[in-house]
């Protein structure tokens, strides 16, 4: 089977560490805490980032990371985005803007090196502690979002929507709908290659944060999650050891997709739901097209990156040369970090999908991780292409799960193993 979930001190969805009677038996409680609160948000600094700045500190210190020659590689390539959006700020003309928002993509880049060194120092327990962490965030945010989708309690509405869409503890919907994706994806994989006496466990799971994707409306998740299941079920049907395998994936996605549907359908019977979808799902919204809509923009940021090689700062090019910025994460980070930046997380972005295609083909007890991760990332990196993700947690999260897996299966022996 392909990289179960199985774990003596887990329950899928929520991890379950020994008593903390060491440093670092508390340190991993502080790092599941700081993990499921990543899906709280209302404010910046949000809770996620004073906890993980007390992490930077008390995870090398308790000796739960480790830092080969690839994390220092992971490092510097990151230091390289940094440097090219000081050197952008410098064209700015609000250089205490551009200056921080340079600082807070320097902290959010350490945080994913960070999540990276953790994960090398004990890829499956640690790997598992964070995507249980996420599973518990997401099902917190999903419910808030449907508590005040259907104004179940009172102040719920004003508190967990906005434009009448769910958003849970998040500012904006477009941010919690992402969110989302990647437990979904881990809950699946724990359907198909978990234990079959948790098998119900996770399909409610599912099922609860899939509505709750679904009351986001925004089309950038809804785009993101259907990459994502794409990718999933392509590398989980050519990385399946046998053809029995192989049927039992089509006979699965087949039901999961004769749900789905099921599931669809009676949700649009909700006059409120139906509404909202006809008018979202769509390809373009009015604020899209036009000589002032967002792709007009994006045409217009061409020409700007062209002229700038040095970059303009970030958020310049709303203020300074369009209406509004891009919302296209690859051609802001050339405005906001110069060519030298921009060009550095472009290839970060393909190595990254690249490393974690190849660790999702190889067997061993990584390569089921490996396979909800990449194809996590990918959705992410390809809703990208129509919303800046350079501050969402999220991405970062994601990106030092990868890059701890990859330089972690380096390790002699470490794919060695049943899968």
């Amino acid at each position: 089977m392909i990289a179960s979930q199985p774990s003596p001190v887990s329950t899928h969805g929520f991890y379950a560490p020994a008593a903390p009677a060491t440093a670092q038996g508390l340190s991993l409680v502080i790092v599941w805490l700081t993990i499921c609160s990543s899906s709280i948000v209302f404010t910046d600094p949000a809770p996620y980032d004073v906890l993980m700045m007390g992490l930077v500190i008390l995870l090398p210190l308790v000796r739960l990371t480790s830092f080969p020659p690839g994390i220092y590689g992971f490092l510097i390539i990151w230091l390289l985005i940094g440097a090219g959006g000081f050197v952008a700020s410098m064209q700015s003309g609000m250089l205490d803007v551009a200056i921080e928002h340079t600082l807070i993509t320097i902290y959010l880049s350490l945080s994913a090196v960070l999540i990276a060194a953790f994960v090398v120092k004990s890829p499956e327990r640690h790997v598992r502690l964070i995507m249980s962490a996420l599973t518990c965030g997401a099902l917190i945010a999903a419910v808030a979002g449907m508590l005040g989708y259907f104004d179940v309690l009172p102040g719920a509405r004003s508190l967990f929507t906005k434009f009448d869409r769910a958003r849970g503890f998040f500012k904006d919907p477009n941010v919690y709908g992402p969110f989302l994706v990647p437990p979904l994806l881990y809950c699946l994989h724990g359907m198909i290659a978990g234990r079959p006496s948790r098998a119900l466990l996770n399909a409610a799971f599912s099922g609860v944060i899939a509505l709750g994707l679904l009351i986001s409306f925004s089309r950038g998740a809804w785009f993101n999650a259907a990459v994502a299941l794409l990718v999933y079920g392509y590398v989980l049907f050519v990385a399946a050891p046998s053809n029995r395998l192989r049927l039992k994936l089509v006979v699965i996605a087949f039901f999961a997709g004769c749900s789905a549907i099921l599931g669809l359908f009676a949700a649009l019977q909700v006059d409120a739901i139906a509404s909202l979808f006809s008018e979202r799902a769509t390809l373009s919204q009015s604020y899209d097209v036009g000589p002032e809509g967002r792709f007009a923009g994006q045409i217009n940021a061409f020409g700007v990156i062209a002229e700038h090689p040095l970059g303009i700062g970030a958020l310049e090019f709303g203020r300074t040369f369009d209406n509004e910025d891009p919302h296209n994460i690859y051609l802001s980070m050339f405005l906001n970090t110069g060519w030298l930046g921009g060009f550095a997380y472009l290839g970060l972005v393909l190595a990254t999908l690249a490393a974690a295609f190849r660790l999702s083909l190889r067997k061993g007890p990584l390569q089921g991780y490996a396979i909800v991760l990449l194809s996590a990332f990918a959705g992410l990196a390809l809703e990208g292409l129509v919303i800046d993700t350079d501050h969402w947690r999220l991405f970062y999260i994601l990106m030092g799960l990868v890059w701890g897996l990859v330089v972690a299966a380096q390790r002699p022996g470490a794919l060695s193993g049943a899968a």
